[in-house]
């Protein structure tokens, strides 16, 4: 077992800064969390209490159902990978990599197993015998990770370990570090900025701004049903789409007016009692970028949803095209089909699949409805 739980943990600077907040969390055995948000959130604050690293001002944190609050970081069985690497110069990969172990009075052939084992794991065997300064971005930080695996801790922690890596090697870091993950079965919490990486790695996601915790579910949940507007524009990229919209009524049919637009919603969501409740009032309205359409196809068959917009730039990613448009004064953003016929200065009719709009509130920016 290797579970973390973290019950009204509070960080208070000296000056009154309050870094985290109220923060509770349960990590499961086995679980990858990830924590992300914007710099100054709070999530490595956090990671560092769990570690020991940074005192906790207020609340209880348990690892595997044991308060730790005053116990030493060494004594806690946790390993942590540092954005820096954090290796020391003058030694060997190997020399590194044992390091934690040599100060544990672990025996010789028991560091050379463990060693050589977590080098096979991370394919950094052939290069035991080189010192930092003669690796690559990727290899050191395998090393770091190495050094973590060694020890066999119960829970990993991990500081943004991919931030300093190119766009090509931190895509392969992150297939490998999924792998690593799968291959230890071990609990892991990782902190990022990055929500591609907090996408693409984690069971569970944790989006934090300003030391609360804005919504923790597993990626798709996030995505598909946000719990309020930072959390829809946070997660995406292309991020969600949004403008302000007054809900209107007529003929029992509820529409989104926009500028000279208005489109009608499906009774499934226009309809719904919480939406009802706006009706005559202005909301926030998003809509993701593949949600937006410029094929024939939609526009013939959704006409009640059609609206026009003129394209400013074009942009070819190969398997997709994004369309960055101007509608009724709005900046939107579509992901459209590379058949796309959509050239710079057109005025084009796109279609809102409106099955896919989210409502916000406009003074509390929570969802009324995904």
């Amino acid at each position: 077992m290797s579970s973390v739980k973290l019950v009204n943990i509070s960080k208070k600077f000296p000056g009154g800064v309050t870094a985290v907040s109220d923060f509770n969390l349960e990590v499961e055995d086995k679980e990858f969390v990830i924590l992300v948000g914007p710099s100054g959130c709070g999530k490595s604050t956090t990671l560092r209490m769990i570690a020991g690293l940074e005192q906790i001002t207020d609340g209880e944190l348990y690892i595997d159902d044991i308060l730790v609050n005053d116990v030493a970081p060494k004594d806690r069985d946790i390993a942590m990978v540092f954005q820096n690497y954090a290796l020391y110069p003058h030694m060997t990969v190997f020399e590194n990599m044992a390091f934690g172990l040599k100060l544990r009075k672990v025996p010789r052939d028991e560091i050379r197993r463990r060693v050589d084992e977590a080098a096979k794991i991370l394919e950094i065997d052939h290069l035991l015998d080189r010192k930092p300064k003669a690796l690559s971005g990727g290899q050191r930080q395998r090393v770091a990770l190495g050094r973590a695996i060694v020890r066999s801790p119960k829970v990993f922690l991990l500081d943004e370990p991919l931030s300093n890596l190119d766009a090509k090697l931190r895509a392969q870091m992150r297939a490998e570090l999924s792998k690593l993950h799968e291959r230890l079965k071990t609990t892991f919490i990782y902190v990022t900025h990055d929500q591609v990486e907090a996408m693409t790695m984690g069971t569970q996601i944790v989006v934090m701004k300003d030391g609360f915790i804005q919504q923790n579910a597993p990626p798709h949940v996030l995505y598909e049903t946000p719990a309020n507007l930072f959390v829809a524009t946070f997660m995406g990229s292309p991020q969600m789409n949004t403008f302000e919209a007054k809900l209107i009524e007529e003929n029992n049919v509820t529409y989104l007016s926009f500028g000279n637009s208005r489109i009608a919603l499906p009774d499934s969501k226009g309809r719904k009692p919480e939406v009802l409740a706006y009706i005559g009032k202005n909301v926030i309205a998003g809509i993701r970028p593949e949600s937006i359409h410029d094929e024939e196809v939609y526009i013939n068959q959704y006409p009640e949803a059609t609206v026009d917009a003129k394209v400013e730039v074009v942009e070819m990613m190969g398997a997709e095209t994004y369309l960055y448009l101007i509608c009724e004064g709005i900046n939107m953003t579509a992901r459209v089909s590379p058949r796309s016929k959509a050239k710079v200065s057109d005025t084009i009719k796109i279609v809102l699949d409106t099955n896919k709009i989210h409502l916000f509130d406009k003074d509390t920016e929570k969802t009324i409805t995904n």
